[in-house]
């Protein structure tokens, strides 16, 4: 079976600018596309997972969330990255001004179903896999997937958490704490390496 990282995408591959809605808004966080290329290199499938209110909120359409996708990954390409393999997105909130989009789905983190999704539709192993993230939701979606997680402080890490249906669960904590993407894949590739000496 296949194993990935699991990557937010706003604090983790860019800059957080609050509810990005265009690509001019694109700010690729130093080191990004040399971390990932080390993952892939590694045979880690990389899959982006991201809440995206922005078209809860009527900010912008799932289309446009997907053309802001297709050319981050071709600037990400173009600052020497790999491809990506997936991206997954909700676009849902308890609290959406939209009324299609409030809903209690099961793909907004802290629930796991963009993480469950991807691993059906790529044949994925969750236990082996990692998530790497910058709030807390990320973590607990990650670990409820049952991947090993990393909390980078890129991003929102310090801010409190994002509105949520049901109480969050303050016991889960993070496999790891590091700087940055770049940290993390030393510590994701250490792990590899670890299971090989075993």
């Amino acid at each position: 079976m296949k194993r990935a990282v699991f990557l937010d995408r706003d604090g983790v591959l860019v800059e957080d600018v609050n509810l990005l809605t265009n690509p001019g808004g694109l700010r690729i966080l130093p080191g990004v596309p040399q971390a990932l290329g080390r993952l892939k290199r590694a045979g880690y499938f990389l899959i982006v997972v991201s809440n995206q209110t922005v078209v809860a909120r009527g900010l912008a359409t799932e289309d446009e969330v997907r053309r802001v996708q297709v050319i981050l990954e071709r600037r990400m390409i173009a600052a020497g990255g790999p491809g990506l393999d997936g991206f997954y997105f909700c676009p849902h909130h308890p609290n959406a001004t939209l009324p299609a989009y409030r809903v209690n789905c099961g793909c907004r983190k802290p629930k796991p179903g963009m993480f469950t999704q991807a691993a059906h539709e790529h044949g994925l192993k969750l236990p082996g896999s990692f998530a790497v993230g910058d709030r807390i939701t990320d973590i607990i979606a990650g670990a409820r997937a049952g991947c090993r997680t990393v909390l980078v402080q890129t991003g929102m890490h310090g801010e409190p958490p994002i509105k949520t249906v049901e109480p969050l669960d303050v016991s889960v904590l993070p496999d790891h704490v590091c700087d940055g993407l770049a940290a993390a894949a030393d510590w994701i590739l250490g792990q590899g390496q670890m299971k090989h000496e075993d």
